[in-house]
């Protein structure tokens, strides 16, 4: 036999509960979008750090750039909190037909 098909490498490939519990938390919607906000927050607090008194005076001298990318740092961090804390649960195992409980 060959290293290509060894049983350990059919093993691995047979493993679709544990592929698609990776893929679930790699795909989780909440790492997507705190990683998203904490990245456009980051680059809008950058671009409120560097206003010109001209852009805060059109803004009724409310640095508006800094206040929204501290808001959407914010809210990042939180959905990636909320992660950390609430991980995906991994799926039930399937239920093969006979080993169901009998009444």
């Amino acid at each position: 036999m060959s290293e290509f098909h060894s049983e350990k490498n059919v093993q691995r490939d047979t493993d679709p509960q544990g592929k698609s519990a990776t893929a679930a938390r790699l795909f989780d919607i909440r790492r997507i979008i705190g990683g998203l906000f904490v990245v456009y927050g980051v680059i809008v607090m950058i671009a409120g750090f560097t206003a010109s008194d001209a852009d805060i005076d059109k803004a009724e001298g409310v640095n508006i750039n800094l206040w929204t990318g501290l808001g959407m740092l914010a809210l990042g961090l939180f959905f990636l909190v909320w992660l950390k804390l609430r991980p995906v649960a991994p799926p039930p195992p399937d239920v093969v037909p006979g080993d169901e409980p009998r009444e």
